[in-house]
C-alpha cells in the first residue's frame, strides 16, 4: 500500500475547510497524513482544531519580521522542515512571496470563494451580488505568485437566489467548499492531478477547463 503523502495546511481563521479535510481523512476518503497546520494568527481557530486532532501546529507572527519576504521564507522553510510534501492554503489571508513559493509551485493549492477568474482578492460574495450575477461559486487552483491567478483545477457553482445577502450567500456556499477542497486534494495526493510546465494535468491529459463538482463528485 502506498504511503499517504504528508500535507501542511496554512489558515488564518476558524478553520472550517481544515475541519472538512480532517473529517475526510478520518472517514477514509482522503488518504493523507497531516504534518503541520500553521497560521499567521496565534488565536486562529484552525490551530485549536489541529491541536484537538493531534496535528502539530505553528503560529508565526508577521510582526516579528522585517518584511513580508523574510516572513514567507521562514514560514515555508518551517513547512518544509515538517516533512510536508503538499501544501494547502485554506483561508490563509496573505499573498506569499514569489521566491518563498518557488520550491512549492505545483505542490500547493488554494481555495477561493469565487468563480475565478472573477473576483480575485477579498469581498467576493459582496462583489458577485453587486454585479447582479446569476451564479456564484468556489474555485480550487494551483498557487503561483499572482494573486488568485494560478491554473484553476475545479469549481463548484451555486445559483444566486433573490433573498441572498452577503452573509447568506457565504453560508450557502460553505458546504460546497467543504466538498470541493478534499476532492481536489485527493486527486493531487493520488497523482491523478499533476502540475507540469504547461499547467495542470488530470488523468494524464492537459486540463483544458476546470472540473465541476456535481452530485457524484468531480466531473
Amino acid at each position: 500500500m502506498a504511503v499517504p503523502p504528508r500535507i501542511a495546511v496554512l489558515a488564518s481563521g476558524r478553520g472550517s475547510n481544515l475541519a472538512a479535510l480532517i473529517a475526510a481523512r478520518d472517514a477514509g476518503t482522503l488518504p493523507v497524513e497531516f504534518a503541520l497546520v500553521a497560521s499567521d494568527k496565534a488565536d486562529a481557530g484552525a490551530l485549536r482544531l489541529a491541536e484537538a486532532a493531534g496535528i502539530p501546529t505553528l503560529a508565526l507572527s508577521p510582526k516579528a519580521y522585517p518584511d513580508r519576504r523574510a516572513y514567507d521564507l521562514d514560514l515555508l522553510d518551517r513547512v518544509a522542515a515538517s516533512g510536508a510534501e503538499l501544501l494547502v492554503l485554506a483561508g490563509f489571508m496573505r499573498v506569499i512571496d514569489a521566491e518563498a513559493l518557488r520550491p512549492w509551485v505545483g505542490r500547493v493549492i488554494n481555495i477561493h470563494p469565487s468563480l475565478l477568474p472573477k473576483y480575485r482578492g477579498l469581498h467576493t460574495h459582496r462583489r458577485a451580488l453587486e454585479a447582479g450575477d446569476a451564479e456564484h461559486g468556489v474555485s480550487v487552483h494551483f498557487v503561483t505568485a499572482e494573486l488568485d491567478g494560478g491554473p484553476v483545477i475545479a469549481q463548484a457553482r451555486l445559483t444566486i437566489e433573490a433573498g441572498d445577502d452577503e452573509q447568506r450567500l457565504a453560508e450557502r456556499l460553505l458546504p460546497l467548499e467543504h466538498r470541493l477542497l478534499p476532492a481536489v486534494l485527493g486527486l493531487l495526493a493520488s497523482g491523478r492531478l499533476q502540475w507540469r510546465d504547461d499547467g495542470a494535468h488530470y488523468a494524464g491529459q492537459p486540463l483544458s477547463a476546470p472540473l465541476l463538482l456535481g452530485d457524484r463528485g468531480l466531473e
